[in-house]
Formats: C-alpha cells, sequence, structure tokens
C-alpha cells in the first residue's frame, strides 16, 4: 500500500498563522472596497473546515475501496518517477477543471460545493470553507486510476492542488506578473470566481493551472470590484445551515415537481433552473 504525507493536515498551522497575519494586516491597512474579515465568518469558515477533515474520513473509506477496484481491473500502471510527477499532477489539474465546471452546473454537485462560495467575504480563513459531502466529484478522477495511476497517488495530488489554492484566497495580493496570470491560477482569477456578479458568474474554475479555462471558453479577466457570495445570500453563520442548505432547497422542490422529468431536473440541471410554468408535463 502506498503511503504519501498529509500535506493538508501538516500545513494547517501554516494556514491559521497565514490567516492570522493577514488579518493584522487589514488592521495595520485597508484599501478601498476591501471586505477584509469579520469574526462570525471567520469562525463559521473555519467550523466548515473542521467539520470537512472528520466528514473526508468517512467518505474517503468508499471512495478509495471504489479506486482500489477500478486500480486493480485496469492491466495499465504509471511508475511514479521524476519525470512522470509533473504530467500526473498536471493531469489531475486538468481532471480537477472538469470537476469543478460540473460542480456549478448540476445542481446536485453544487449543493456539495456551494458552501465554498457561501462567504461574502474573501480572505485566507475562506479557502477553509469546505464541505461536509461529496456526491460524485471522485467520478471525475476515475480516467486517471484507469490509465494506471495508483490511487493514493490521485489522491496526493487532489492534496496538492488544494493546498496550492489556500494561496489565492485573498485580497491583498492585486496581480501577479503577467507570464504567472497566463499559465497559473491566482487571487485575481480567483476572485472572480468566487463574485456574484452576472459577467463573472461560472467563471475561472482551474485549480492550479488557468489554461484550461483559457482553452475552454471560461476565462474572465478581473476588472471590476468583485461582489462576493451567491446570487441570492443566505444570510447564516449557522454551520449545519451552510453545510446542508441546498440539500433542503433541492428536497422541497423534488417534492413540489409536477413530473419525474422536473424532479431530475431539480437534481440534474443548473442550480438556477426551473422549469416552464406552463409546463405540466
Amino acid at each position: 500500500m502506498k503511503e504519501f504525507p498529509d500535506v493538508i493536515a501538516w500545513s494547517i498551522p501554516a494556514f491559521l498563522l497565514l490567516i492570522v497575519l493577514e488579518r493584522v494586516s487589514y488592521l495595520l491597512h485597508r484599501d478601498d472596497g476591501e471586505v477584509g474579515y469579520s469574526a462570525a465568518d471567520t469562525a463559521t469558515s473555519l467550523a466548515m473546515g473542521l467539520g470537512s477533515v472528520g466528514a473526508d474520513l468517512l467518505w474517503k473509506i468508499p471512495i478509495a475501496a471504489a479506486y482500489a477496484l477500478l486500480y486493480a481491473l485496469t492491466p495499465l500502471r504509471v511508475v511514479e518517477v521524476w519525470w512522470t510527477w509533473p504530467l500526473i499532477l498536471v493531469a489531475q489539474d486538468f481532471f480537477y477543471y472538469w470537476s469543478h465546471r460540473g460542480h456549478h452546473v448540476v445542481r446536485i454537485l453544487w449543493a456539495t460545493h456551494v458552501v465554498h462560495h457561501s462567504s461574502e467575504r474573501f480572505n485566507l480563513s475562506t479557502a477553509l470553507r469546505q464541505p461536509w459531502t461529496s456526491v460524485a466529484g471522485w467520478l471525475f478522477y476515475v480516467p486517471l486510476v484507469l490509465a494506471g495511476v495508483h490511487p493514493a497517488v490521485v489522491a496526493f495530488c487532489g492534496s496538492v492542488n488544494l493546498l496550492y489554492q489556500f494561496w489565492i484566497h485573498t485580497e491583498r495580493i492585486d496581480r501577479m506578473p503577467r507570464w504567472f496570470e497566463a499559465v497559473f491560477n491566482t487571487p485575481s482569477h480567483h476572485r472572480v470566481h468566487h463574485a456574484s456578479q452576472g459577467g463573472y458568474l461560472d467563471r475561472n474554475f482551474g485549480g492550479i493551472l488557468i489554461v484550461w479555462d483559457r482553452l475552454f471558453g471560461t476565462f474572465a479577466p478581473e476588472r471590476e470590484r468583485c461582489v462576493y457570495g451567491l446570487t441570492t445570500n443566505i444570510a447564516t453563520h449557522n454551520p449545519l445551515r451552510v453545510a446542508f442548505h441546498e440539500y433542503v432547497a433541492i428536497a422541497r422542490d423534488v417534492r413540489a415537481a409536477m413530473s419525474w422529468r422536473h424532479r431530475a431536473g431539480h437534481l440534474l440541471r443548473s442550480p438556477g433552473w426551473h422549469p416552464d410554468p406552463g409546463d405540466g408535463s
């Protein structure tokens, strides 16, 4: 059994230290328009992060079992040597892009991911606002396992991807050098992703690399000041409501639906979808 260090767990002290330093930087100086921190919002983000650590331990059991079965069935094997690691990480980031995009356009997946977008602030603590549920995100990485990448390597690359994304949750960094902005995900690109304005919605899905968005037509540059949160904010700091409010809304819509086609639509179509009032089929 391959084992790799839990880079997220090892990084938690650094996360907390950097959050404190960023908070202090706001006390010393805040630019016009920056939303900064609030105690209640930060506490909610930390609670969601702590809860996700425990939830992940449960979700990883069936996912690891499914990956192990698929890995045992495929005849392919990718050997982890110095030159295959960058290729595997790029491949993982490619599938992360499609997973992330899918979590924005399929409502039952959005019910998981909406947690991360529920804050109306954008700072390093927002990076820790993670979901407690996992519906089908693991399916997006099945091609990697079938291609012969060991499941533990897939999981490790996913942790590296998540670790990279911590630092891009900030308003304290304006722009990186132009070459860096062209290739990598940055705070500027990710502010757009967390914004709720119409022109910014469902943009910049990349994890480490922004090139996927440029290739597949989902890139948007940061031009106007971002307004963070959801198109309809949930106005709560209760971790349970943050974690499950969209599942409750889906259940309500499914229960009220007039047909099985509409019920499927509430699960599988976009988060804003509603059936035509005149369509009772």
